[in-house]
């Protein structure tokens, strides 16, 4: 992997562990489950509760219990702490399930919702941002805040009431004591603030070396004909171990940091013990302080110290969860694909062929790196001043040379993209004024590289359109796909792999072929659409085709031009320009770069 491939996909760093935008957002999402919230916080605050029943409980039995042989008051005391105790039991079970509960459901509702809004954005985005960036965005960072709102918010609320609770109970019992107790917070707090600081750079240094982890799998499982092609596994695989060392490394860093927070705390809380013995020994002697006392105290002490280490690693959390949030509102924030008419999507009856204009069409991608090879302001330009159109019920081709920009012109007629200048009409309208959904049905797309869904064989005919069985064998039929597919073991219920990968290229463009055919577009575009199939079969789609294309408007691009001799009209494209157009024969006699590619092909 590169170093620019590296950086590519790195995590942003933490920011500040507290935002007050990126909360009210986030707690937005737990709005509709207030009263999961509610009864999560009332078990917190009983289970914190009763942690002080066992200190006064052994204060009692020392003080007046023992001293006057009332074997009646220990025996109840007996029954009332084991009576606390599973009550706590059931409060901690409560509050756990129902802050589960509560991460899940507004877990539930964040990925949904950037699912849904990854959906609805440009295509331009998913080319600058890698597929194994956005998948950890819905599984990693949703994930991380799962943990704030389980183990972070409402627990972190738990124990600063239960650190209340405590608190007052010790000062109201003796101040004296509780201020000996203290002593040792500012050692806690440095502490703390040191471990928090030290876990912060191995969250950070994790989620880097993660990101490294995916996007070196996304790529190489991708690719894997590749990689066994050409024998990569030994050395990909030594890569991959490479990478996965340097993810256990930063997680063993974690861990240390873990194993010397944990001690340094449990050696503070014997030192706050040990201060609160020596400032009671001389009290207790003077019979101005009781043993009952100093023996609560030391079980307090103990329960005291317990929620502010927990605070602390809360306070991590909460800070990874900013991080995380920041990353997830920038993606929700990333604007959708807006249409500039506002119109709603017309419910009237599609034509059965369109009128395509391309008038004056300028178009470039938006590539960083063009600035570095081309002059300040000036676009890499793939399309220049292209001029054409495709009328009602005719066959236009569009031939040329790799990179000469036939699959450009498709992506802009689909509005995947949009010209920087000139227009595109479609019956004499701008499409930038036409709702992206209603231009999009009227379009039957089969391309090169064919994308089949994992399920049936049926529901990925029918994808763009609710078909009953009949109509989709009828699309199967009339492209010659029938035939595949009655061979297959479960015929048209047949579940195929990720990416159709069970069944071989040319029988995936055939059922590509049937989709576009199912949906009965009014405008039909080919790219390569027979690249894939044996004579016999692109023979019989041919057949077909003579039937399907009569009165619709289709736009083939072809790299074999005996696919396209008959079309109404071709235009012949070199470096982004229209260079030549007219009927095969009519270019033919011109003897330009149609012959000349014709000449190469025959």
């Amino acid at each position: 992997m590169t170093a620019s491939t590296v950086s590519f996909h790195e995590e942003e760093a933490l920011g500040k562990a507290y935002d007050s935008r990126l909360m009210r957002r986030l707690v937005a999402f737990a709005a509709p489950y207030r009263a999961l919230i509610a009864i999560a916080l009332f078990f917190l605050m009983i289970a914190g509760g009763l942690q002080l029943v066992g200190p006064f409980l052994t204060q009692h039995v020392i003080d007046v219990a023992i001293p006057q042989h009332d074997y009646g008051a220990i025996r109840l005391a007996v029954v009332l702490y084991a009576a606390s105790l599973i009550l706590e039991l059931v409060m901690s079970y409560g509050q756990t399930w129902f802050t589960a509960l509560l991460g899940q459901n507004v877990m539930r509702d964040l990925r949904l919702q950037l699912f849904s809004h990854l959906q609805r954005l440009p295509i331009a985005f998913f080319d600058r941002n890698p597929a194994g960036r956005l998948i950890t965005r819905v599984t990693s960072d949703v994930e991380t805040l799962n943990e704030l709102f389980t183990a972070g918010v409402v627990s972190g609320m738990g124990d600063l009431f239960t650190l209340l609770a405590i608190s007052v109970a010790m000062l109201v019992t003796d101040w004296r004591l509780s201020l000996a107790s203290f002593a040792v917070i500012p050692l806690v707090v440095l502490v703390s603030f040191v471990f928090r600081i030290k876990v912060r750079e191995a969250y950070r240094d994790i989620r880097t070396r993660l990101a490294r982890i995916n996007a070196f799998l996304q790529e190489r499982l991708s690719g894997m004909r590749v990689v066994q092609l050409f024998g990569r596994q030994v050395d990909e695989a030594r890569r991959f171990d490479a990478l996965n060392k340097s993810h256990l490394d930063a997680h063993l860093k974690s861990i240390t940091v873990y194993a010397l927070y944990f001690p340094a705390i449990e050696i503070l809380t014997s030192v706050a013990l040990a201060s609160l013995i020596v400032a009671s020994a001389g009290r207790v002697e003077a019979t101005t302080l009781t043993v009952g006392t100093v023996a609560a105290f030391l079980q307090l002490v103990r329960r005291f110290f317990q929620p502010l280490q927990d605070l602390s690693d809360k306070y991590n959390t909460l800070q990874t969860a900013m991080a995380s949030s920041e990353r997830i509102f920038n993606l929700l924030d990333t604007e959708p694909w807006v249409d500039v008419s506002g119109e709603e999507l017309r419910k009237e009856g599609r034509p059965k062929s369109v009128l395509v204009e391309f008038e004056n069409v300028w178009f470039a991608y938006d590539r960083p790196h063009a600035a570095k090879v081309r002059p300040p302001g000036e676009p890499e330009w793939v399309l220049r001043d292209v001029n054409f159109s495709a009328r009602p019920g005719e066959t236009l081709a569009i031939v040329g040379h790799t990179g000469a920009g036939k699959t450009t012109i498709v992506s802009l007629l689909m509005r995947f993209y949009d010209p920087q200048r000139g227009r595109i009409l479609v019956n004499g309208r701008d499409i930038r004024d036409m709702p992206v959904e209603q231009l999009r049905a009227l379009i039957g797309y089969v391309q090169q590289d064919i994308f089949l869904f994992a399920g049936d064989v049926a529901s990925n005919i029918r994808l763009s359109a609710p078909l009953t069985d009949q109509e989709v064998e009828a699309a199967a039929t009339q492209v010659g796909a029938d035939r595949i597919i009655r061979r297959l073991a479960h015929g048209y219920h047949q579940v195929l792999g990720e990416r159709g990968a069970s069944i071989s290229v040319g029988e995936r463009q055939l059922l590509s072929f049937a989709r576009a055919v199912a949906a009965d577009p009014a405008l039909l575009i080919l790219d390569e659409a027979t690249s894939a199939v044996d004579s016999e079969v692109e023979a019989e789609i041919q057949q077909a085709l003579k039937v399907l294309l009569a009165g619709r408007t289709t736009i083939a691009i072809a790299h074999r031009l005996s696919t396209i001799v008959e079309a109404d009209n071709i235009i012949v494209m070199h470096h982004g320009e229209v260079v030549e157009h007219g009927t095969h024969d009519e270019l033919l006699g011109v003897d330009g770069l149609y012959a000349r590619l014709w000449r190469l092909q025959i």
